[in-house]
C-alpha cells in the first residue's frame, strides 16, 4: 500500500506522547507521512507508557515489548530513547528539537516545564516550533494539578453521566473512549497550528484538555438544558434507543433468532410505517393489531405498544435475513454486528484493508488498525510496526542529529541513551 507522496511527507514530530491520548494523535501523523520520532526513558524502560507491556497479548510471552496495544498505537513511528536526567541528554534533545516541527506530549500539566523545557525554553532553541501539550485537565486553571485517564476525563466531562438509562445509574462507555477522542482532537490542532506556521512562519503552544474535549461532544444535550431547562435524564426523555430529535417511530433495537442476536431500524415517515405494516401482516401478524399507527403522533403515543409487537415478530426471525428484507423495502435497518463480524467477517473492510498487518521485531507479524479515510493521490501507509525499546536510536542520531556510530556507542554506554 505504499504511496510516492503521502500528505505529511517532510514534517517532524518530536514525541513524547503515550497511552492513548496522545499517542493516538501522533499515530495518525506518522501514517499520513509524518515523521515522528517517540522518545522514552532508558532508565525507566519503557514503563512511562504502561501499555508496552499490557494485555492485550499476541500469544504467551511476556514484557515490555508484547503489548499489542502499544504496537497498535505506534505504527509507523521511530522510537529512541533519552536521559534528560544528564545534561548530554538535554543537550540531545536541544539539538531534537532544533530540527522539528512539532513537539507532542501528553504527560500531567507542568511536567515538560520541570525538565526544562516549557514553551519558552522550546522557542528559544526554535522560534518557530509547535508545542502541543494534552492533559487531563489543561495547563491552566483549578484543576490544573489533577490527573486523569480516559474513564475519569468521560466522568468529569459528563459524558459517564449521559450513558445511563432514566432511573439507572450512569453506566459508564466500558473503554477509554475519550483517550481515543483525544487523541483526534490532539492531531486536528497539531495540523491546524502547523497550516498557521506555514502561513505566518509563527509557532505556538497548543494547550487541550481531554475533559473539555468530552464536554464539546455533549451537542444537543447542552442546548436542550440551556434553553428548556431540561436535564439530560429526565423522565420526559426517551429511554433506550427511541428518537426524540427528531421525532421517529418505530425507532429501536430488536432482539432476534438466536443468542444475543439484534437487528437496529426505524421509520422515519408514515410511508416507511406503511411498507413495514405491510411486511407485517404478510408475515403473519394479526392486522387488527398493527392498526391505529398511522401518523406519527398515534405511534409515539403507543410506542410501548409498538415495540413490542415488533418485537414479537423479530425476535423469531434472523437478523441478517430481516435486514435484507427491510432494506430492500426501503426502510433504514441493519442487524447488530458483532466486532468480529466487521473484521474477518466484513468484506467491505476487508477489502479497504482497514487491519492491514504489520511485522514487529520483538512479537513477528501481527495486525493492527487501519485508518478509516482514503486519500487519492497522498493516502496513508501502514508498513512497519511500533519500535521496540531504542530501536532507531542509531538511525536518529545518526542520520538527524549526525553523530557517528562510535559517539552513539558512547552514549549507550553512559547511560545517556
Amino acid at each position: 500500500m505504499s504511496s510516492s507522496a503521502k500528505a505529511l511527507d517532510g514534517y517532524r514530530i518530536c514525541d513524547f506522547t503515550g497511552q492513548l491520548a496522545g499517542a493516538g494523535a501522533t499515530r495518525w501523523l506518522a501514517s499520513f507521512g509524518a515523521e515522528v520520532i517517540r522518545i522514552e526513558d532508558p532508565v525507566k524502560k519503557g514503563t512511562w507508557d504502561i501499555l508496552r507491556g499490557s494485555p492485550p497479548f499476541k500469544d504467551e510471552r511476556r514484557g515490555i515489548e508484547f503489548g499489542t496495544g502499544f504496537n497498535n498505537h505506534n505504527i509507523e513511528k521511530l522510537g529512541i530513547t533519552l536521559n534528560l536526567r544528564t545534561e548530554r541528554g538535554k543537550e540531545l534533545l536541544r539539538e531534537l528539537i532544533a530540527v522539528s516541527d512539532v513537539v507532542s506530549e501528553n504527560f500531567a500539566a507542568g511536567v515538560v516545564e520541570r525538565m526544562g523545557f516549557g514553551f519558552e525554553a522550546m522557542q528559544a532553541i526554535k522560534p518557530d516550533i509547535i508545542y502541543v501539550s494534552n492533559c487531563g485537565f489543561g495547563q491552566t486553571g483549578p484543576y490544573r494539578a489533577f490527573k486523569s485517564w480516559g474513564p475519569i476525563a468521560q466522568a468529569v466531562s459528563g459524558l459517564t453521566h449521559s450513558s445511563g438509562l432514566v432511573g439507572e445509574e450512569p453506566a459508564g462507555w466500558g473503554f477509554s473512549y475519550m483517550d481515543h477522542t483525544g487523541g483526534y482532537y490532539m492531531a486536528i490542532a497539531i495540523l491546524m497550528a502547523l497550516w498557521h506556521r506555514d502561513q505566518t512562519g509563527e509557532g505556538q503552544w497548543v494547550d487541550m484538555s481531554c475533559t473539555e474535549a468530552g464536554a464539546n461532544l455533549h451537542g444537543a444535550d447542552l442546548l436542550d438544558w440551556s434553553v428548556n431547562g431540561r436535564p439530560l435524564r429526565a423522565s420526559d426523555r426517551p429511554a433506550s434507543n427511541r428518537s426524540s430529535s427528531p421525532a421517529m417511530a418505530p425507532h429501536g433495537v430488536y432482539r432476534c433468532k438466536g443468542d444475543d442476536n439484534w437487528l437496529a431500524l426505524s421509520c422515519r415517515t408514515d410511508d416507511e410505517w406503511g411498507t413495514l405494516r405491510r411486511m407485517l401482516i404478510d408475515d403473519g401478524v394479526d392486522a387488527g393489531s398493527v392498526q391505529g399507527f398511522d401518523s406519527l403522533a398515534d405511534r409515539l403515543a403507543r410506542q410501548d405498544e409498538l415495540d413490542g409487537l415488533l418485537r414479537v415478530w423479530t425476535e423469531r426471525r434472523v437478523r441478517w435475513d430481516l435486514e435484507t428484507r427491510l432494506l430492500e423495502a426501503g426502510i433504514p435497518a441493519a442487524a447488530v454486528r458483532r466486532p468480529a463480524e466487521r473484521i474477518d467477517g466484513d468484506i467491505a473492510t476487508m477489502g479497504r484493508n482497514l487491519w492491514p498487518a504489520v511485522e514487529h521485531r520483538a512479537m513477528g507479524g501481527i495486525r493492527v488498525d487501519g485508518q478509516p479515510v482514503r486519500f487519492s493521490d497522498t493516502d496513508w501507509a501502514i508498513e512497519r510496526a511500533a519500535p521496540v525499546l531504542g530501536q532507531h536510536n542509531h538511525e536518529v542520531y545518526g542520520q538527524v542529529l549526525g553523530l557517528t556510530a562510535a559517539e552513539i556507542d558512547q552514549l549507550t554506554a553512559d547511560g545517556v541513551i
